[in-house]
């Protein structure tokens, strides 16, 4: 029980006869008895309020999505004759938090209501939601009761699962999200797929006038790309992919980009695959077709972090060279800033080349951009960052120079600039 402002408030009486009593004693017997009406009162009070009067049930999603607004429900009942002014909150685990908690409802007497408040984890893998923690008013007003009510609920915390849900949405409603249609016009037309209605930004050369003619409405040829073909997912788990960017980690940036485009390239046709290294290879999951090979890429990341060790691509690319035989694009997402690196970076792109495609995504810092393009920084600072820059931005012509692709982009842009590229790799034949 915790004493409410009502309680607190009615005590202030007896205290100000307490300290008349100082300069007139025949007031101690009054203030005794109201120090004692007062007493019976507040504990005829919390006697009524000594059963638990609400109970509450929650409904979540077993999975929810790392750095996106995850909404959990809860249904509150009540159990008494009277109007209750209820406020409940959640223990989230340590690496989440929400700005919807506490929740206030007014229930009627006997009346049940539902809410919701949203959860943004940070950091993936397997956590629990615990306990609800209730407050509501004694019949008298005196006092605020607080029950804990026992409901720990076992959540795992995945890559942005949330967008393969939109994706598939659009697709279920035959809208790809633009990026892949704007992909898909840039030619290397293999084999015809269907007919659809015409839609804005489509060639004109793909518009099939005989159908046109025959339905009075434009309508499109769209083609389908080359499917069977394999694609390997090489994260970078170690130190510089720590770094955070608008509340993730690059690791996290890249995991959400290679969820997403796995789940692309598997519903194509195409068998996906996942490798993840810090100092040594941290998980393994091959190439594989079908939409569990998405589920396998979920289940071999969701639980990985990035260490703070050197990256080690040695051991990386000689698993590559092992296990995969298949002609793979290999996806790698890495974070370079020093010259050791950068150049075992650029003699591994040499060994794997021709037998795979190599792609190397390369995030950039938005700080240090932000330094650069500032007019109000420091010019020695400015000029710090201007060669950092232009050292990164001479990695990248190195790497395409030896024949690797080279995706240079913020972790922001990261996912629909990725979908981009795999499409126009596709599209060009290049695997």
């Amino acid at each position: 029980m915790i004493p409410a402002r009502a309680l607190v408030l009615l005590a202030l009486f007896p205290l100000g006869l307490a300290v008349a009593t100082l300069l007139d004693r025949t007031l101690l017997y009054p203030m005794l008895a109201v120090d004692l009406a007062i007493a019976l009162l507040a504990g005829f009070d919390a006697l009524l309020a000594r059963r638990a009067l609400i109970t509450v049930h929650r409904h979540a999603p077993a999975v929810f999505s790392i750095g996106k607004p995850n909404v959990v429900t809860l249904e509150v009942r009540s159990s008494a004759r009277r109007r209750l002014a209820v406020s409940v909150t959640d223990d989230l685990f340590a690496t989440a938090g929400s700005a919807d908690l506490p929740l206030s409802l007014d229930l009627a007497p006997g009346g049940r209501e539902t809410a919701r408040y949203r959860v943004i984890p940070s950091r993936r893998g397997a956590h629990s939601l615990g306990d609800h923690h209730v407050r509501y008013p004694s019949p008298f007003g005196f006092w605020i009761r607080q029950i804990t009510l026992a409901a720990e609920l076992p959540v795992k915390v995945y890559p942005d699962v949330q967008a393969v849900r939109a994706y598939d949405l659009l697709a279920r409603q035959d809208r790809d999200p633009s990026a892949s249609r704007a992909s898909r016009r840039r030619g290397g037309e293999s084999e015809f797929e269907r007919l659809r209605e015409y839609r804005r930004g489509d060639e004109y050369r793909s518009i099939d006038w005989k159908a046109t003619a025959r339905r009075q409405k434009l309508i499109s040829r769209e083609y389908q790309l080359e499917s069977n073909q394999s694609l390997l997912f090489v994260l970078d788990a170690g130190r510089l992919m720590t770094a955070r960017s608008a509340g993730l980690s690059l690791f996290d940036h890249a995991l959400n980009a290679t969820l997403m485009l796995s789940h692309i390239a598997a519903r194509g046709g195409d068998r996906v695959g996942l490798l993840a290294f810090a100092g040594e290879i941290t998980s393994y999951a091959p190439p594989a077709r079908g939409a569990g090979a998405a589920r396998q890429i979920i289940q071999a990341g969701y639980d990985l972090h990035p260490e703070l060790v050197e990256s080690n691509y040695g051991a990386a690319f000689e698993h590559i060279g092992l296990c995969v035989r298949q002609r793979s694009l290999v996806v790698l997402f890495t974070q370079v800033v020093d010259e050791v690196a950068a150049a075992e970076l650029v003699r591994m792109m040499r060994g794997v080349l021709p037998r795979h495609l190599p792609l190397m995504v390369l995030l950039r810092d938005v700080e240090i951009d932000e330094l650069v393009e500032g007019a109000a920084v420091d010019p020695y600072l400015r000029g710090a960052a201007a060669e950092l820059v232009g050292w990164h931005d001479r990695l990248v012509h190195d790497l395409k120079k030896h024949g690797a692709l080279v995706l240079d982009v913020t972790p922001a842009e990261l996912t629909p600039q990725l979908i981009n590229r795999y499409l126009e790799i596709k599209a060009r034949h290049l695997l």
